[in-house]
């Protein structure tokens, strides 16, 4: 089988180096419009034999011709192209999968499960850090427990060493981090599935050392599907970031200042628009690639035969120095690298459109995961 990814920026790569060093997949393809980004990558990856194609995904005919050689595609672009993409790979009966991030885009695609599953096809989103990763994590829980009481997911990609003023670096789009930032957050409330203002109910969480008291907030599109597909078996769900302390009341400010509009100003004699202004200053303002960690959290509490049990899932994954592979990239980039592998290897079997929580095999996926040194702690309690 030969497989396609799409965009040779930091997720693209990290998908590639997973699927070189663990796949079975005959050819490996990274596409990108940007030449400069694609000679990038082709030094990030100059010791796997990996191929490299220029393709602009806004030009659906040469998406289609480049689709039509592969038996799998994985979308790690915006996420504003996954929708087209996904139905591009449906008419040439392309395996599709993407990281998710929106979900007016991923309820799109969910809507194309009649089309998919009568072309024999398997379209995936959702597949990265969260949703994906942690939306496994989600079904193990709902699989170890008869009845749920709350699952709280809890994730932060950050600095091992913050600087000031935001304690924060790029570890991926800007825009996508904004967009989390300023979109609703969707709760599940004991059967009623509502929306709550992102960067709202701020609270602190510890970890081990150095990083003990971190502050976590609701923010839009970690729990993405999981509130629907739980509805019936989850009392309370939701998903908050987590950052260093102080991170949410600065960055708030920038927001209710503004900076995140969409509407085009005028500033003298040039017109802007607030959120790519916004976005430029991140990006020549903030670290890029520095050493980093992700955090994750995901809490819970239910019965199983009778009894009440807290059951909690802990990673703390780290920079891997010896690859130059951000901990970000590869809580992202791997998770969606295992699941094409299940495609191809027949793991999954289904056809028509599925969130992770719906299709991946969670023991599986977790040995995976563990081959790559990412390690999923469990703690469990008992109430008597």
């Amino acid at each position: 089988m030969k497989i396609l990814v799409l965009g040779s920026g930091m997720m693209g790569r990290a998908i590639a180096y997973d699927l070189y060093k663990h796949s079975n997949f005959d050819n490996i393809t990274i596409a990108d419009k940007d030449k400069k980004t694609i000679q990038s990558a082709e030094k990030f990856l100059e010791r796997e034999n990996i191929d490299f194609h220029t393709l602009d995904v806004e030009k659906t005919n040469d998406v289609k011709k480049h689709f039509q050689n592969y038996d799998v595609a994985i979308s790690a672009v915006p996420y504003k192209f996954n929708y087209i993409l996904a139905k591009i790979a449906i008419e040439t009966k392309t395996h599709f999968l993407d990281l998710g991030g929106n979900n007016d885009i991923v309820k799109r695609e969910r809507n194309l499960f009649e089309n998919a599953r009568k072309q024999d096809v398997a379209l995936i989103p959702d597949c990265g850090l969260a949703p994906g990763l942690t939306s496994i994590i989600t079904r193990d829980i709902v699989e170890h427990m008869d009845y749920i009481d709350f699952v709280k997911i809890r994730v932060g990609g950050l600095p091992i060493s913050p600087r000031p003023p935001l304690n924060y670096q790029i570890v991926f789009s800007p825009y996508g981090l904004i967009n989390e930032y300023v979109e609703d957050a969707i709760i599940l409330d004991h059967g009623s599935i509502i929306k709550k203002k992102s960067m709202t109910e701020l609270e602190t969480i510890k970890f081990p050392e150095p990083f003990e008291k971190m502050e976590a907030f609701l923010t839009s599109g970690g729990s993405s599907t999981l509130p629907y597909t739980y509805k019936d078996r989850i009392g309370y769900l939701d998903y908050k970031t987590i950052r260093y302390p102080g991170h949410c009341e600065k960055f708030k400010a920038l927001l209710d200042l503004g900076l995140a509009g969409e509407k085009m100003i005028k500033i003298g004699e040039q017109k802007v628009i607030p959120r790519d202004l916004f976005v430029m200053f991140l990006l020549t303002s903030l670290p890029i690639n520095d050493k980093d960690v992700v955090l994750i959290k995901v809490l819970s509490k239910g019965i199983k035969d009778g009894k009440e049990y807290y059951l909690d899932y802990i990673i703390i994954d780290f920079y891997d120095e010896e690859n130059n592979i951000t901990a970000m990239m590869r809580t992202t980039g791997y998770p969606v690298s295992i699941i094409a592998q299940m495609i191809e290897c027949g793991v999954i079997k289904e056809r028509g459109v599925f969130c992770p929580e719906e299709i991946v095999p969670c023991t599986p996926f977790f040995d995976e995961l563990n081959k790559r040194d990412i390690i999923i702690e469990t703690q469990h309690k008992c109430l008597k």
